[in-house]
Parts: C-alpha cells; sequence; structure tokens
C-alpha cells in the first residue's frame, strides 16, 4: 500500500452522542448547584452563634425594660465596659463602671433605653466570641445617638457571657 492511499480497516472511534454531552453537562450543573447550596448553608446562622446572639439581645432588653438584674444575667464575672470618646480634640477611652450602669438601668427613668443594634459580624472560636455591630440608640421613640458596639464573650457552664464592650458614639453620619 502506497502513501496515497489510505486504510480503510481501523475501527472509527465512537464519537460521545450529544445525549452524553448533555448528561455530562448536568452532572456539571447539579455539582455547581450543591456547590452553592452548601456555602448559602455555612452562610446562615449556626447555633452557636444565635446563641451569642441572644445573650446579647438580652442584654438590650434588659436595657429596654429598666430591668438591671436581667442585664446582669448575660454578663461574665468582672466584666468590662469601654467607651471611645473625644476630648479637647483628641480620642479618649473611657472605662464605664459597670455596677453604677447597672444601677442606671435599674433605675426607674422617663424614658425608655432603646439601643438597636444589627449584627455585622459575629466570630467563634472554641469559646470565646467577638460580635461588630452597628447600632442606633433612643431615648423612647427620640434618636440620640449611632456607632458601632464591639462585644467580646466567653462560654461559661450557663451559657455565652459578656465579658467586654466597648463602643464609638456620634451623632451624625448615622443613617
Amino acid at each position: 500500500m502506497n502513501r496515497s492511499q489510505a486504510r480503510t480497516d481501523f475501527p472509527t472511534p465512537a464519537l460521545p452522542t450529544p445525549n452524553v454531552y448533555l448528561s455530562q453537562m448536568k452532572n456539571s450543573v447539579t455539582l455547581l448547584l450543591l456547590s452553592a447550596a452548601f456555602a448559602a448553608q455555612a452562610q446562615t446562622t449556626p447555633p452557636e452563634a444565635s446563641a451569642v446572639q441572644q445573650a446579647i439581645t438580652t442584654f438590650f432588653n434588659g436595657m429596654r425594660r429598666g430591668d438591671s438584674t436581667l442585664v446582669r444575667s448575660t454578663l461574665a464575672p468582672a466584666a468590662v465596659f469601654h467607651t471611645l470618646g473625644e476630648h479637647a480634640g483628641q480620642p479618649t477611652v473611657q472605662l464605664e463602671n459597670v455596677n453604677a450602669f447597672l444601677k442606671a438601668v435599674g433605675t426607674p427613668h422617663a424614658e425608655s433605653w432603646d439601643e438597636r443594634v444589627q449584627f455585622e459580624r459575629v466570630l467563634i472560636d472554641a469559646n470565646l466570641a467577638s460580635v461588630w455591630a452597628p447600632y442606633e440608640f433612643y431615648l423612647g421613640s427620640k434618636f440620640s445617638h449611632c456607632g458601632y458596639d464591639s462585644f467580646q464573650l466567653v462560654k461559661l457552664a450557663d451559657g455565652w457571657k459578656i465579658a467586654h464592650i466597648i463602643d464609638t458614639r456620634r451623632k451624625e453620619k448615622c443613617r
């Protein structure tokens, strides 16, 4: 046989039919959808994050109700409160007395203290949680100020407790 003659005795390779391509495409799409579903599941609030958020929500519910016992129940022993402020144009860090805060919460006042938080980030490692939460504070129905709360919580035998709160406060650039 010379080079100009083609052999015809080779088996012709079977080409995939359109159904095979369609099946492979369906498998790829299914895998993609499953991956997206697992990613969405990972972004939902897991039970521990919900428990952390509940501790903070209970803290603010106690503030709104003027119930210092409820607020105290959310705090770890030796909890610390700080606030960032400004004095003479310079940033300051002020330590707040937790017992004085609890007394103020429990002392009747004309308007409720309504701090409305949004849980922007909840990070958890073992028995430590960190929460970043923008807020708006209202005296009754009147807007007072806004800022960010940063919470550090610890998981103790009786659940998640607030060990540290530090916040910013401002009246402008709030909404």
